[in-house]
Formats: C-alpha cells, sequence, structure tokens
C-alpha cells in the first residue's frame, strides 16, 4: 500500500507516524511545501519575543529524524499542484530545482492547512506588512526586527496569534496597538469575561483599537499607515496580518472534492471526502461542534492531530470515529491566563439553545494558604436538561486545570448539576476542599432547586429606580466607600441584615448584590426564609465593575478615536 501525504506539521506528520506504527510494510510519502514538516505553530510568537531563543526548538522533526525513526520519506519544498483522483496521482512541483512530476497513490490523505487571510485591500504587499503562520513567515519577521529595531506595530486582529504576538512585541519594549472590526477580542470569549483580557492587555500598555474597519494600507515616512473607517489611520513601523485563516483547499476544489463552509473540505466522521481513498485533516475540514452540532471550522492543533491518527486507522483497516470538536483551548497573556471549552453564551444563544449561567470568582487554592489569587468563571448550561454548554476561565493560576475538567465533563456529557459530585484532588497550596468546579456545580443546584434566583449585568439597566423594588448592596461600608456603589442601591452589610430588617420593605422584590456573589446569596437566603422574594447578582460587583470599566473605555475611544 502507498500513500502520499500532502502537507505536514500537526494532521499530515501525525497520520505518517501513525501509518508506520500500523503498517511497516506502507510505502509513505509526505510532500510538504514549507521547508519544514513539523513545528510548533503555537510557538512562533515567542520566537519573535526572544522566549524561546533557538531556531532549532521551534522543529519538532526533519526529514532526517523523520525518516531515522518511521522510514517515511518526508520532502520539503515540494507542492502538490493538482490531484486527479480518476488515475489515482498528484502532480508535484520541486520548488528547489524547478522539477514537476506525478506520484502514484493507493490512498492520498489532505492536510493543507490553512492560510492567513489577506483581505482585498490596498497596500497589502508592504514590505513592513506580515503575517505570522509558518516558520518562515517567523524568520521573516524576526529578521525585520533585529534589523530595523521597529518601535511600534499595530496588529490587525484580536485572536490567539495577535494577542501572543502583542505580549513578544510588547517585552521588545515595542508600541503595539491591535486594531479589529468586532468590539472585542477573542471572540470564543462573551464581551463580558473579554472584558478581563481587555483590561490586563491595557494594564501592559497595548493599545486597543476595538470596532473599527481596515480600508487598506499605505507607506509613510518609512512606516504604515493602517487606514480606517470614518477615523484618522494609525501609524506605526510594522504591520501585522492576524485576523483569522482561510482553508487551504484549492486542490481539493479543482480536483472535484465536495466543499462546505468557507470552501472547507467536507469529511464523515471517518475524515474521509466525497471522493473514494481521499482523506482529509486539519485546518482545512469541516467538523461537527461537539455541542452543538453545527458544522464549524476550528484551527487548533489538538483536533488535527486526532484527525491525523482517526484517517491513519482507518487507511490500515480500523474504524476510528472523530466525534466532534469542541474549541478547548488555552491562552497566555502577560501575567493572565484564558481559557474556554464548549460553546459561550453568545453562540449557544445563535444555535438556538436556551441558556442559563453561572459566574463566580474563586480563589485558586485555598484562602488561608498563601498567594492564593482570583480568577473569574462563567460556566454555561442548557436551562431545561442543565446540560453543560461551555465554560470560560481568565485569572492567574490553575485556570488550565480547571477548563480541562470541565472540558472533560462536557465530552462525557455531564450535566451542570453534577460538577459537584466530581471528585478533585485537594490539598491547601493546589486547590479548596470545595473545587472551583465544585462550586460552579452547588450554584446551579440552588437554581435547579428554587433556593435562589438570579440577575445578571445584562439586566441591570432594565431595573426599576422608582421605589417598586428594593436595590440592596450588602457589601461593607468600607468597601462601597472604596469602590463605589450602583445606582439606585442602598448598603445594609450582610451582618447587619437581621438587625435591620425594618429597613427592607415588605412586599416588594430585592435585589441583592456583593463583591463576588457569595454574601448576596447569603442575603439572599436570609430574606427569602422570611418571606421576601429575592434576586442574587451573578458575578458580583468585582464582574460588573469590570464589565462597565471596559464600556466607558470603549465608548470613549469611540468618541477620542483611540482606546488608552
Amino acid at each position: 500500500m502507498k500513500v502520499v501525504i500532502v502537507g505536514g506539521v500537526a494532521g499530515g506528520a501525525t497520520a505518517a507516524a501513525r501509518l508506520r506504527r500500523l503498517d511497516e510494510t506502507a510505502e509513505i510519502v509526505v510532500f510538504e511545501r514549507s521547508g519544514y514538516i513539523s513545528y510548533a505553530n503555537c510557538g512562533l510568537p515567542y520566537y519573535i519575543g526572544g522566549v524561546i531563543e533557538d531556531p532549532e526548538d521551534l522543529t519538532l522533526q526533519t526529514p532526517e529524524s523523520f525518516f531515522s525513526r518511521f522510514r517515511v520519506e518526508m520532502r520539503v519544498r515540494h507542492e502538490v499542484t493538482a490531484i486527479h483522483p480518476d488515475r489515482k496521482t498528484v502532480s508535484v512541483k520541486n520548488l528547489t530545482t524547478g522539477e514537476e512530476f506525478e506520484e502514484s497513490y493507493d490512498k492520498l490523505i489532505l492536510s493543507p492547512g490553512a492560510k492567513p487571510t489577506r483581505p482585498p485591500l490596498p497596500g497589502t504587499e508592504l514590505e513592513n506588512l506580515f503575517t505570522l503562520r509558518t516558520v518562515e513567515d517567523t524568520f521573516r519577521i524576526k529578521a525585520y526586527i533585529d534589523r530595523n529595531h521597529p518601535r511600534s506595530a499595530v496588529l490587525a486582529g484580536g485572536g490567539f496569534i495577535g494577542l501572543e504576538l502583542a505580549e513578544n512585541l510588547r517585552e521588545l519594549g515595542m508600541e503595539v496597538t491591535i486594531v479589529q472590526r468586532p468590539k472585542q477580542l477573542m471572540n470564543p470569549f462573551d464581551a463580558d469575561m473579554a472584558a478581563f483580557i481587555h483590561a490586563e492587555m491595557r494594564r501592559h500598555g497595548v493599545r486597543l483599537a476595538l470596532g473599527r474597519s481596515v480600508e487598506g494600507f499605505a507607506e509613510k515616512d518609512g512606516g504604515v499607515d493602517v487606514l480606517l473607517k470614518d477615523e484618522a489611520p494609525l501609524h506605526a513601523d510594522m504591520v501585522v496580518l492576524a485576523i483569522g485563516v482561510t482553508p487551504d483547499t484549492r486542490l481539493a476544489g479543482e480536483a472535484g472534492l465536495e466543499l462546505g463552509i468557507k470552501g472547507s473540505i467536507l469529511v464523515n466522521d471517518r475524515m474521509e471526502t466525497s471522493v473514494p481513498d481521499i482523506y482529509a485533516v486539519g485546518d482545512a475540514v469541516q467538523v461537527r461542534h461537539a455541542v452543538t452540532g453545527q458544522n464549524v471550522l476550528l484551527s487548533l492543533a489538538g483536533p488535527a492531530n486526532k484527525q491525523g491518527r482517526i484517517a491513519a486507522d482507518n487507511i490500515c483497516g480500523g474504524d476510528s470515529r472523530y466525534r466532534g470538536s469542541q474549541g478547548s483551548s488555552v491562552l497566555k497573556i502577560f501575567d493572565m491566563t484564558a481559557a474556554c471549552t464548549g460553546v459561550n453564551e453568545s453562540n449557544a444563544i445563535r444555535a438556538g439553545l436556551s441558556v442559563d449561567k453561572v459566574v463566580l470568582s474563586p480563589m485558586s487554592h485555598a484562602g488561608y494558604y498563601p498567594g492564593g489569587k482570583l480568577m473569574t468563571m462563567k460556566v454555561v448550561f442548557e436551562q431545561e436538561t442543565y446540560r453543560l454548554l461551555g465554560a470560560q476561565i481568565v485569572g492567574y493560576e490553575g485556570v488550565d486545570k480547571r477548563i480541562d475538567v470541565l472540558a472533560t465533563a462536557i465530552h462525557a456529557g455531564m450535566t451542570v448539576l453534577q460538577l459537584k459530585d466530581l471528585d478533585l484532588a485537594y490539598a491547601p497550596p493546589y486547590s479548596s476542599a470545595k473545587d472551583p468546579v465544585n462550586m460552579a456545580g452547588f450554584m446551579a443546584e440552588n437554581i435547579a432547586n428554587g433556593l435562589v434566583r438570579q440577575f445578571h449585568v445584562e439586566d441591570l439597566e432594565a431595573l426599576p429606580r422608582d421605589g417598586s423594588v428594593t436595590l440592596l448592596d450588602v457589601r461593607t461600608v468600607s468597601e462601597c466607600c472604596r469602590s463605589g456603589i450602583m445606582e439606585g442601591f442602598r448598603n445594609i452589610p450582610v451582618d447587619e441584615l437581621r438587625e435591620r430588617l425594618e429597613e427592607i420593605p415588605r412586599g416588594k422584590p430585592v435585589y441583592v448584590v456583593c463583591q463576588s456573589g457569595l454574601r448576596s446569596y447569603i442575603a439572599c437566603r436570609i430574606l427569602a426564609a422570611l418571606g421576601y422574594e429575592t434576586y442574587h447578582f451573578s458575578g458580583g460587583y468585582r464582574f460588573y465593575e469590570t464589565v462597565l470599566h471596559d464600556r466607558c473605555l470603549q465608548e470613549a475611544a469611540t468618541e477620542c478615536g483611540m482606546d488608552r
């Protein structure tokens, strides 16, 4: 059996290694148009910033090491230019010599990946305008910085690559501005959770120009003007386009393979395309979202590796199935860690799901053990069934641990109520006896049992201030003096509540807020036991303050033209 693989990196290289482990006699040939067959794509920004010092550390395997270990023929700088399913061959061009030839196959795996999205805008050909996707892209950016010592950069795009690159360029001492059309960074997060990411970026001096449309680029004074719709241009010494990626599927389309959303390759759960004996994996394929069941594109290394393994299994006579992607991801943002899995609230609603959520601010480990740090968790679930849909966490320690537990729970089809029963490891330096994941389950259980009703940030504006409801802040007096109090709310500390009940009118709903949500829940239980109708503010004043501050900064930036 002869297997030809188009493209290396995560999907193609994984498939090649798996094929060899399953079939020692198969002839395996990989064509990779770049000079690298397997590299750490996610590490590229950290080489630019000097965190990774040796460029060889980016290369996970070389053609020589791969052949030595697996006896797989890795042909780098070879571009497949056409696929001929009728005669089961591919046309190949040696990019070093210019030689062109055809290679036959019994089975073909397509792992072409995705390419940086380059919108049809004027000026994208400028010398100091870059994209970042490959090792070669990385070396070009690094060489430009080392040679020209730019003092400023504009990054068009606020996704994973944009934020990682922003951090690394700031660490080099550059002024960095992120500009993009959406009004928030990191679209996998809801806007309220993205507010924490915005705050961390601003704290480290990154300027945010959100909600702006880029209309082109122009050379000026040795740098680049980023032309914005209805606003003055942003000027920088260099620009990096990081506005997303597009499936690289020209070959598949020309060969008659059935395509899906954004031109991606349609595959079944065995990673088979619409053409017999041709498989496809990685960023170029359309997959099913494991939570919503909808067709999506998810450009992540983990799914690509799994898909490569599945394709190899099935080529070798197995019956492996891809169960879908749920988008689990984690990101370092200066001192902060941000992570998500499943679907966020906004996308769940767009998918037609009826959702609810809990927001909590637990410590990373036991409060009495030194060094604990707050994290903010948002857990989204289906209203009727309490099926766990997704989670987002931002914080400084223990974020990755909790998101992986929640990702596993989603994969297992658990409800949010079952989180309270998870038996999770505990020691004071690492967690609390009631882990934050358990706490999310306890909170959802209180909602399910009718022990508490919630109101959220988006409900605040509609709350009446005419005296028909009681608005109550149960933080301490000093907390309210220090950080302020919401409009229309009055302060009665929770520990004084029982002695001051005469100040809370009977027969009116009571909306209660505290710093993080714990004391407001306690106050609601006290009042509910005495016959009051109560509502507890999800996330607490700390959550509200972060979201409100972010909104105010964005509104001010809209008026003055720049987020400071």
